[in-house]
Protein backbone atom coordinates (compact mmCIF):
# COMPACT_ATOMS: atom_id res chain seq x y z
CA UNK A 1 0.00 0.00 0.00
CA UNK A 2 1.16 3.35 -0.76
CA UNK A 3 2.46 5.42 2.44
CA UNK A 4 0.66 8.23 1.82
CA UNK A 5 -2.66 5.73 1.77
CA UNK A 6 -1.61 4.14 4.77
CA UNK A 7 -1.23 7.29 6.68
CA UNK A 8 -4.53 8.66 5.32
CA UNK A 9 -6.49 6.08 6.62
CA UNK A 10 -4.73 7.19 10.21
CA UNK A 11 -6.47 10.08 9.92
CA UNK A 12 -3.29 11.79 9.12
CA UNK A 13 -3.30 15.07 7.06
CA UNK A 14 -1.64 15.19 3.86
CA UNK A 15 0.27 18.47 5.19
CA UNK A 16 1.27 16.75 8.64
CA UNK A 17 2.85 13.99 6.27
CA UNK A 18 4.87 16.28 4.09
CA UNK A 19 6.18 17.72 7.45
CA UNK A 20 6.86 14.57 8.95
CA UNK A 21 8.56 13.02 5.97
CA UNK A 22 10.81 16.45 5.92
CA UNK A 23 11.83 16.10 9.26
CA UNK A 24 12.54 12.42 8.60
CA UNK A 25 9.63 11.63 11.20
CA UNK A 26 8.61 8.61 9.10
CA UNK A 27 10.65 5.64 9.67
CA UNK A 28 10.31 2.35 7.43
CA UNK A 29 11.95 -0.37 9.31
CA UNK A 30 14.13 2.45 11.58
CA UNK A 31 15.21 3.90 7.91
CA UNK A 32 13.66 7.45 6.96
CA UNK A 33 11.24 7.27 4.61
CA UNK A 34 12.08 8.12 0.50
CA UNK A 35 8.57 9.33 -0.13
CA UNK A 36 4.74 9.37 0.81
CA UNK A 37 4.61 7.29 -2.82
CA UNK A 38 6.55 4.40 -1.46
CA UNK A 39 5.03 0.78 -1.08
CA UNK A 40 5.12 0.08 2.80
CA UNK A 41 3.37 -3.30 4.28
CA UNK A 42 3.30 -3.25 7.89
CA UNK A 43 2.77 -6.98 7.82
CA UNK A 44 6.06 -7.04 7.34
CA UNK A 45 7.83 -3.61 8.12
CA UNK A 46 7.55 -1.62 10.96
CA UNK A 47 6.02 1.84 10.53
CA UNK A 48 6.55 4.54 12.85
CA UNK A 49 4.69 8.65 12.32
CA UNK A 50 6.43 10.88 14.58
CA UNK A 51 7.51 8.12 17.39
CA UNK A 52 4.21 6.27 17.23
CA UNK A 53 4.04 2.68 15.81
CA UNK A 54 1.39 2.31 12.68
CA UNK A 55 -0.39 -1.19 12.51
CA UNK A 56 -1.87 -0.34 9.22
CA UNK A 57 -2.67 -3.62 6.70
CA UNK A 58 -1.03 -6.92 6.11
CA UNK A 59 -0.82 -7.94 2.44
CA UNK A 60 -1.54 -11.40 1.20
CA UNK A 61 1.05 -13.15 -0.81
CA UNK A 62 0.79 -16.37 -2.63
CA UNK A 63 2.27 -18.81 -5.10
CA UNK A 64 0.39 -20.53 -7.54
CA UNK A 65 1.36 -22.92 -10.05
CA UNK A 66 -1.47 -22.16 -12.80
CA UNK A 67 -2.54 -25.30 -14.86
CA UNK A 68 -3.32 -25.16 -18.46
CA UNK A 69 -7.08 -24.01 -19.57
CA UNK A 70 -7.27 -21.76 -16.65
CA UNK A 71 -7.23 -17.95 -17.65
CA UNK A 72 -5.50 -15.53 -15.56
CA UNK A 73 -8.61 -13.32 -14.42
CA UNK A 74 -10.26 -12.22 -10.94
CA UNK A 75 -13.75 -13.86 -12.88
CA UNK A 76 -14.87 -14.97 -16.16
CA UNK A 77 -17.99 -15.76 -17.74
CA UNK A 78 -16.92 -18.84 -19.40
CA UNK A 79 -13.64 -19.64 -18.27
CA UNK A 80 -12.51 -21.35 -14.90
CA UNK A 81 -9.65 -18.60 -13.74
CA UNK A 82 -6.64 -19.04 -11.13
CA UNK A 83 -9.36 -17.18 -8.51
CA UNK A 84 -11.40 -20.09 -8.58
CA UNK A 85 -8.58 -22.54 -7.79
CA UNK A 86 -7.92 -20.61 -4.35
CA UNK A 87 -10.69 -21.38 -1.48
CA UNK A 88 -13.17 -19.02 -0.75
CA UNK A 89 -11.80 -17.65 2.49
CA UNK A 90 -8.67 -16.46 0.13
CA UNK A 91 -10.76 -15.02 -2.67
CA UNK A 92 -11.10 -11.22 -2.64
CA UNK A 93 -12.04 -8.17 -4.99
CA UNK A 94 -8.58 -7.19 -3.86
CA UNK A 95 -6.67 -10.20 -4.76
CA UNK A 96 -5.51 -10.34 -8.64
CA UNK A 97 -2.17 -11.86 -10.39
CA UNK A 98 1.01 -10.36 -10.73
CA UNK A 99 1.60 -10.40 -14.88
CA UNK A 100 -0.44 -12.57 -17.20
CA UNK A 101 -0.24 -16.59 -18.51
CA UNK A 102 -2.14 -16.97 -21.63
CA UNK A 103 -4.78 -19.60 -21.26
CA UNK A 104 -2.53 -22.96 -22.44
CA UNK A 105 0.71 -21.74 -20.65
CA UNK A 106 1.29 -23.00 -17.34
CA UNK A 107 3.72 -22.19 -14.38
CA UNK A 108 4.39 -19.67 -11.77
CA UNK A 109 2.13 -16.93 -10.73
CA UNK A 110 2.35 -14.49 -8.11
CA UNK A 111 -1.20 -13.06 -6.12
CA UNK A 112 -1.20 -10.53 -3.78
CA UNK A 113 -3.44 -7.36 -3.00
CA UNK A 114 -0.65 -5.30 -2.71
CA UNK A 115 -1.47 -3.65 -5.78
CA UNK A 116 1.70 -0.71 -5.91
CA UNK A 117 4.04 -4.05 -6.12
CA UNK A 118 2.06 -5.81 -9.16
CA UNK A 119 3.14 -2.53 -10.74
CA UNK A 120 6.82 -2.89 -9.39
CA UNK A 121 7.30 -5.91 -10.85
CA UNK A 122 5.51 -5.64 -14.41
CA UNK A 123 7.02 -1.59 -15.39
CA UNK A 124 9.93 -1.86 -17.57
CA UNK A 125 12.03 0.32 -15.66
CA UNK A 126 12.45 -2.72 -13.17
CA UNK A 127 13.47 -5.16 -16.00
CA UNK A 128 12.69 -7.98 -13.68
CA UNK A 129 12.86 -11.13 -15.77
CA UNK A 130 10.89 -13.78 -16.22
CA UNK A 131 12.02 -17.32 -17.22
CA UNK A 132 10.22 -20.15 -19.32
CA UNK A 133 10.42 -23.78 -20.24
CA UNK A 134 9.35 -24.35 -23.91
CA UNK A 135 9.12 -27.12 -25.80
CA UNK A 136 8.52 -26.19 -30.06
CA UNK A 137 7.92 -28.43 -33.10
CA UNK A 138 11.01 -27.74 -35.15
CA UNK A 139 14.86 -27.71 -35.23
CA UNK A 140 16.71 -25.03 -32.63
CA UNK A 141 20.26 -24.18 -33.82
CA UNK A 142 23.05 -21.88 -32.62
CA UNK A 143 21.60 -19.57 -34.91
CA UNK A 144 18.43 -19.05 -32.67
CA UNK A 145 20.55 -18.55 -29.89
CA UNK A 146 22.44 -15.17 -31.51
CA UNK A 147 18.80 -14.31 -33.17
CA UNK A 148 17.35 -14.00 -29.59
CA UNK A 149 20.61 -12.36 -28.14
CA UNK A 150 20.58 -9.63 -30.68
CA UNK A 151 16.84 -9.11 -30.27
CA UNK A 152 13.99 -10.88 -32.34
CA UNK A 153 11.90 -8.58 -34.29
CA UNK A 154 8.58 -9.10 -35.35
CA UNK A 155 6.54 -9.78 -38.86
CA UNK A 156 4.86 -5.81 -38.29
CA UNK A 157 8.52 -4.57 -37.35
CA UNK A 158 8.39 -4.70 -33.35
CA UNK A 159 11.55 -5.39 -31.84
CA UNK A 160 12.28 -7.20 -28.35
CA UNK A 161 14.96 -6.53 -26.03
CA UNK A 162 17.82 -9.81 -26.22
CA UNK A 163 16.52 -12.84 -24.82
CA UNK A 164 18.84 -15.97 -23.53
CA UNK A 165 17.85 -18.87 -24.81
CA UNK A 166 19.38 -22.16 -23.75
CA UNK A 167 18.67 -25.05 -25.86
CA UNK A 168 18.62 -28.33 -23.97
CA UNK A 169 17.58 -30.82 -27.27
CA UNK A 170 16.64 -30.42 -30.71
CA UNK A 171 15.42 -32.11 -33.60
CA UNK A 172 13.46 -31.74 -36.86
CA UNK A 173 10.27 -32.36 -35.10
CA UNK A 174 10.63 -31.29 -31.22
CA UNK A 175 13.07 -29.24 -29.42
CA UNK A 176 13.24 -28.37 -25.35
CA UNK A 177 14.79 -24.81 -24.16
CA UNK A 178 14.57 -22.46 -21.68
CA UNK A 179 14.11 -18.57 -22.44
CA UNK A 180 14.59 -15.59 -19.88
CA UNK A 181 13.14 -12.33 -21.57
CA UNK A 182 12.77 -8.83 -19.27
CA UNK A 183 9.44 -7.59 -21.16
CA UNK A 184 6.25 -8.67 -20.89
CA UNK A 185 4.61 -8.40 -24.82
CA UNK A 186 1.26 -9.53 -25.61
CA UNK A 187 2.01 -13.14 -26.58
CA UNK A 188 5.48 -12.34 -26.81
CA UNK A 189 7.12 -15.95 -26.61
CA UNK A 190 5.38 -17.50 -28.88
CA UNK A 191 5.88 -14.58 -31.28
CA UNK A 192 9.49 -14.83 -30.65
CA UNK A 193 9.76 -18.58 -31.70
CA UNK A 194 7.12 -18.13 -34.72
CA UNK A 195 9.79 -15.71 -36.28
CA UNK A 196 12.29 -17.91 -35.95
CA UNK A 197 10.27 -20.76 -38.55
CA UNK A 198 9.41 -23.03 -35.20
CA UNK A 199 5.70 -22.91 -33.03
CA UNK A 200 5.63 -23.08 -29.44
CA UNK A 201 3.67 -26.52 -28.54
CA UNK A 202 4.29 -25.76 -24.80
CA UNK A 203 5.18 -23.08 -22.04
CA UNK A 204 5.69 -23.26 -18.45
CA UNK A 205 7.18 -20.37 -17.12
CA UNK A 206 9.26 -21.27 -14.25
CA UNK A 207 10.62 -18.16 -12.45
CA UNK A 208 9.23 -14.67 -12.24
CA UNK A 209 12.38 -11.73 -11.04
CA UNK A 210 13.79 -12.81 -7.89
CA UNK A 211 11.15 -15.68 -7.44
CA UNK A 212 11.17 -19.22 -8.48
CA UNK A 213 8.38 -22.19 -9.02
CA UNK A 214 7.62 -24.31 -6.25
CA UNK A 215 8.92 -27.70 -7.76
CA UNK A 216 6.80 -29.55 -4.67
CA UNK A 217 3.91 -27.70 -6.03
CA UNK A 218 1.40 -29.32 -8.27
CA UNK A 219 -0.81 -27.89 -11.16
CA UNK A 220 -3.51 -26.11 -9.66
CA UNK A 221 -1.87 -26.26 -6.00
CA UNK A 222 -1.16 -22.89 -4.23
CA UNK A 223 0.58 -21.87 -0.85
CA UNK A 224 1.73 -18.75 0.99
CA UNK A 225 5.05 -17.02 0.27
CA UNK A 226 7.40 -18.41 2.78
CA UNK A 227 10.26 -16.34 5.17
CA UNK A 228 12.74 -16.14 2.46
CA UNK A 229 10.74 -15.18 -0.38
CA UNK A 230 8.96 -12.97 1.65
CA UNK A 231 12.40 -11.32 2.41
CA UNK A 232 12.31 -11.05 -1.31
CA UNK A 233 9.09 -8.97 -1.03
CA UNK A 234 10.36 -6.48 1.04
CA UNK A 235 13.99 -5.72 -0.64
CA UNK A 236 11.47 -4.39 -3.53
CA UNK A 237 9.29 -2.73 -1.13
CA UNK A 238 12.44 -0.77 -0.04
CA UNK A 239 13.16 -0.14 -3.97
CA UNK A 240 9.87 1.62 -4.19
CA UNK A 241 9.02 4.86 -4.25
Amino acid sequence: MRLNRLLAQEKISRKAMKQALLKKEILVDNCPANSLTQNVDTGLQKLVFQGRQIQGYKHSYLMLHKPGGVVTASQDKKLPTVMDLLPTKLQSDQLYAVGRLDRDTTGLLLLTDNGPLGFQLLHPQYHVNKSYQVVVNGLLTPEHIQQFKEGIVFLDGTTCKPAQLEILSSSLTESRASITISEGKFHQVKKMFLSVGVKVVSLKRVQFGDFTLDSELAEGQYRPLNPEELEIIKNYLEKSG
